[in-house]
């Protein structure tokens, strides 16, 4: 029946995969259909508080007569089983970064668009209200021209126990991980990046990867961008975004956002700031409205593989400490040096 809620498959029981489960309690457009997990005991868990069936594997999953599926699995698992979905004709929601690098992030891409199927990377911070009411204010113009752009995301965290320190599984470090955010965060306000210089700080845990990382971005109209990852410090700021302009200042915070013209010395509260539960609730109904054609995602095929090129070339520029340019984000990209 057209009102009957779409019947969803989540892929992965680690922790990312909670997210999801909190955000569809109670929602009456989708229900979950299936939890696979190839750790039969984590896949038996979460399925019990979803309260559906589990599967050992995708495979089975994609068997099971499933609307569609969110791909909860680390990096290096992404290409393989969205393919498996896709092939079969099952739209697909994957977490962030698409891929490891741009060649398995092009497969998913342009099987997909092959396919016509559904296929759209996660990237919750699209659906924050805040970042969306802060890219409208920008192209309202009331800042003037954009001068200065900045995020951070630093937290104290111990990652020695985590896949995502292991580069053959993550694909990286704190760069590919909260950087995959920065990134699609930068383009969704200020368009394409591209140039990337990044910069490595000093490695505190001992880890595999990077762990502490500054990343400077150009935009195709000579935005500078600044970024700011750490699981090794912790900077108790109140923003996550700072954009400067020559008529104001955008601040956009985790309990509070406010914009500021130069001509006024009162700010303006424009949002409540970052509700983790909201963003990924609307996510996942962004997706289900695609599926039965009610609305566009609200991040494209593009988006997603431009997302993983400006990761891969900031690996690049890791190595060889010079700006890299970004490769343009259409079917041709070409590849660049492996990371990890």
């Amino acid at each position: 029946m057209a009102n009957d809620p779409l019947q969803l498959g989540l892929v992965g029981a680690g922790a990312i995969s909670q997210a999801y489960i909190k955000a569809l309690e109670g929602s009456t457009f989708a229900r979950w259909a299936g939890m696979a997990d190839m750790r039969p005991d984590a896949a038996k868990a979460a399925a019990e508080t979803m309260g559906c069936p589990a599967y050992a594997s995708h495979e089975d999953l994609a068997s099971a007569g499933i609307d569609g599926v969110i791909i909860c699995t680390p990096p290096s698992t992404h290409t393989e089983i969205a393919l498996h979905f896709i092939e079969r004709g099952i739209p697909v929601l994957c977490e962030k970064p698409l891929s490891i690098d741009v060649d398995g992030a092009r497969a998913i891409v342009q099987t997909a668009e092959k396919n016509g199927v559904i296929m759209a990377m996660a990237s919750k911070f699209r659906y924050v209200d805040d970042v969306i009411r802060a890219r409208s204010l920008i192209a309202s113009g009331v800042l003037g021209d954009i001068l200065l752009f900045e995020n951070a995301f630093t937290a104290k965290v111990d990652m020695s126990k985590r896949w995502n320190t292991d580069p053959k599984v993550s694909g990286g470090g704190v760069l590919i991980d909260n950087g995959t955010h920065s990134v699609d965060i930068a383009r969704y306000l200020l368009g394409p990046i591209a140039e990337v210089l990044a910069v490595e700080g000093r490695r505190s845990q001992s880890n595999a990867v990077e762990d502490t990382a500054n990343l400077f971005l150009r935009t195709e109209t000579g935005i500078p961008a600044t970024v700011d990852l750490s699981w090794n410090i912790n900077k108790e700021l109140d923003t996550f975004l700072r954009i400067y302009g020559s008529n104001g200042t955008i601040l956009v915070g985790w309990r509070e956002s406010k914009f500021r013209q130069s001509s006024s010395p009162d700010w303006v509260v424009f949002g409540k700031g970052y509700d983790k539960n909201q963003a990924f609730f609307r996510q996942v109904e962004n997706f289900c409205d695609r599926i039965l054609g009610r609305q566009p995602l609200l991040i494209s095929n593009e988006d997603a593989l431009a997302s993983v090129a400006v990761i891969q070339a900031a690996y690049e520029s890791l190595t060889e400490r010079r700006w890299i340019s970004v490769p343009k984000s259409d079917g041709a990209v070409p590849l660049l040096r492996a990371h990890g």
